[in-house]
């Protein structure tokens, strides 16, 4: 069955664009300082092997696939899926692929937006030197504080939505196409200033023991786990926004090569972002946290008691913030381009409905920190169960889907299409990684998150 598709939304014509939109979209939180603290708290180098290892065969094939479906249906995900399905004579239920990454995407955007306001909080008293001199209770009580203030939570939240309506809001093109091209520079600009001053300043030697000293003996199957987990999440995976972007490749290119670019780029983040966290922590002799406390505590005590402090947690505050947005913009998309498509809406309005609705969830999250701080089911915040149901079920969920459906029932003829650069034998091997090792790998995911859900409930 002959494919329409014709697009309704545009695309980009470089293939820089395209790179940079998709890189920026996954340069997240979770790579500028989650890999750095997996990588010592779960055997150093060996974890570092094994989340690289996982890069190539994991996610970088099922990366490729969700791309590959977004060009071949040119469209949003939902509208992508009811094509390929019908041009592959598959059943209906591989439709859910769709409407699973566009469901994941509008959660995850409502509580990325709130962490997006609390990154905007901390710009202004860390240019003005506010955090110099402070005790590490201060500085807890400072972060404290701001989860406690609802309004000012979510007016932040409001400002860093907005900001993220407007750029999907312009289009494709003027949009999405011209932040990519001006913050992936901007992105790692800043990140290499922030590593010179912190190799400069701090503790490099430290930072590099700390992050990849071979201590094999402390990589258990959980570190290990958590290798392949974080090379899954590092390429927002499963959440809608690769597919929609993928409707936007330029024609007459290699998506595989383009694929390589992206990953390579995150890879090399991922390391520059140990070395500009890592070595200020450590030459102020403090031990590195996981989650926010890392990110809203330790950080602000170590660029309070630091030369130039002042400057450097300024640069490093706006780059994770400028990540964000990447983030979010990326997670509008999906259900803004299924408007358009599907409803006909000019795409202000397509856009401005599903932030005001994540805008509107994200209040769940600022109230989990303070009135609702009390309701925890499970032993959990609200605010932690949307990210456990969202990172552990919805997103391994649907990366399986969007692994088993190319990977055993898209016809090949529709694939080769996408990928008529490449040979036939390059072709072979991407299907059989995919098949069989990037899909198991995905179950395994999937399985350890529906069991940590299952031990929460229990």
């Amino acid at each position: 069955m002959a494919l329409n598709r014709q697009t309704v939304h545009g695309g980009w014509t470089s293939r820089w664009t395209f790179v940079a939109a998709v890189t920026s979209s996954t340069i997240g939180l979770g790579t500028l300082w989650k890999f750095a603290y997996l990588a010592g708290a779960n055997g150093g180098a060996g974890f570092v092997l094994i989340y690289l290892a996982s890069m190539v065969l994991v996610a970088a094939p099922v990366l490729l696939a969700e791309l590959l479906l977004g060009s071949r249906g040119r469209g949003d995900p939902i509208h992508t899926m009811q094509l390929v399905t019908l041009e592959s004579a598959a059943g209906r239920g591989w439709r859910a692929i769709g409407w699973l990454g566009c469901l994941a995407a509008i959660i995850i955007l409502s509580y990325f937006s709130v962490v997006g306001g609390w990154l905007l909080a901390y710009l202004p008293p860390l240019a003005r030197g506010s955090f110099e001199a402070l005790s590490a209770r201060e500085v807890g009580g400072q972060f404290g504080a701001l989860l406690g203030d609802f309004w000012k939570q979510a007016t932040l939240h409001g400002v860093f939505m907005a900001a993220t309506w407007l750029v999907v809001a312009l289009g494709v093109r003027r949009g999405l196409g011209t932040l990519a091209r001006w913050l992936l520079p901007a992105l790692l600009i800043l990140l290499v200033v922030v590593v010179f001053f912190s190799v400069r300043l701090g503790d490099a030697a430290s930072a590099a023991e700390f992050m990849f000293a071979s201590r094999l003996v402390d990589l258990r199957a959980d570190g290990a786990l958590a290798a392949l987990g974080q090379a899954f999440f590092s390429l927002s995976i499963g959440m809608g926004a690769m597919m929609a972007y993928g409707a936007y490749a330029p024609d007459r290119r290699s998506l595989p090569r383009m694929v390589l670019a992206v990953v390579v780029i995150e890879m090399v983040v991922a390391l520059l972002a140990g070395f500009a966290i890592f070595p200020l922590v450590f030459d102020q002799h403090l031990q590195p946290s996981y989650g926010p406390g890392l990110m809203f505590v330790t950080l602000p005590l170590v660029f309070g008691q630091m030369p130039q402090g002042a400057l450097i947690g300024s640069l490093f505050f706006a780059l994770v913030a400028l990540a964000a947005l990447g983030s979010t913009v990326a997670l509008l998309e999906p259900v803004t381009a299924w408007l358009v498509q599907r409803r006909k809406w000019r795409r202000p309005l397509a856009a401005l409905v599903p932030a005001v609705i994540a805008w509107l969830g994200g209040l769940v999250s600022i109230l989990s920190f303070g009135r609702w701080a009390d309701v925890r089911p499970g032993g959990r915040s609200l605010f932690a169960w949307i990210d456990l149901f969202t990172a552990d079920l919805l997103l391994p969920l649907g990366a399986v889907l969007i692994a088993l459906f190319v990977g055993f029932r898209m016809r090949g003829e529709g694939i080769r299409d996408e990928l008529y650069t490449e040979s036939h034998g390059f072709y072979v091997i991407w299907r059989s990684v995919l098949r069989y090792i990037a899909a198991p790998a995905m179950i395994v995911i999937l399985i350890a998150g529906c069991y940590q859900l299952w031990q929460s409930l229990g």
